[in-house]
């Protein structure tokens, strides 16, 4: 059972898009766009739904928190953060790309990485890729392939880590990716969002979704000696 005590959710209805508080999420909360049932996660999102402020694409996206709902931000040097989950896109909009895991930086509209899968209809396959920004003041991430072949309803694997020294690390299935951050990250306060959203938003009918089989959130105490 993925455990649901540390997140909230956005949905891309309402102006701007509605946010489902931490304690309606674990009270059992579920529509089209979002529910929990058999220990996965499944999130779903149409292009032409709604969006939340400055943002031009719609999501179904949890974001962190603590237990009591209250949005949770941290420092990466604070912790060795890591966010690890397993799941299956089983739906692309036309531009075959979704966004399915973030590091987003508190009062910025650009995250400091966008973990992108990026479906290609000539090859039946998607490459999954990383955007990520080195330093705070640069205006669009970097983009590096980090794995290809993965396919509509494929499982995979994926563990994002931030470690105290600003190490960006990304493992993915057998796979592993690494690049330092700048120090100008060090005081900036973050946090993980993860789920489906769209970097698409328009055609009729069309949408993203993607089932979450596992995900886990975690801030690892650091160790003196």
């Amino acid at each position: 059972m993925i455990d649901l005590a540390t997140w909230n959710l956005t949905l891309p209805v309402g102006e701007p898009a509605v946010t489902i508080e931490t304690a309606q999420l674990l009270g059992g909360y579920r529509d089209n766009y979002f529910h929990a049932e058999s220990g996965a996660l499944f999130f779903w999102v149409p292009v032409d739904g709604s969006t939340t402020a400055n943002a031009v694409y719609p999501r179904s996206e949890l974001r962190e928190t603590f237990a009591d709902g209250k949005l949770r931000n941290w420092t990466y040097p604070s912790a060795d953060n890591y966010l690890s989950a397993n799941l299956a896109v089983t739906q692309v909009p036309s531009t075959g790309k979704v966004v399915i895991g973030q590091i987003h930086a508190k009062d910025s509209t650009s995250p400091l990485l966008k973990l992108e899968y990026q479906y290609k209809v000539k090859t039946g396959t998607a490459n999954i890729v990383a955007k990520v920004r080195a330093k705070p003041t640069d205006a669009e991430g970097t983009v590096y392939t980090l794995l290809s072949g993965v396919k509509l309803n494929q499982r995979f694997t994926y563990v994002i880590n931030l470690s105290p020294t600003g190490l960006l690390s990304i493992l993915l299935n057998d796979t592993q990716w690494s690049k330092p951050l700048s120090t100008t990250w060090k005081a900036k306060p973050l946090y993980f969002k993860v789920g489906v959203y769209a970097q698409d938003n328009a055609g009729a009918g069309e949408a993203g979704s993607a089932t979450f089989y596992n995900l886990k959130p975690e801030h690892r105490a650091l160790t003196t000696k």
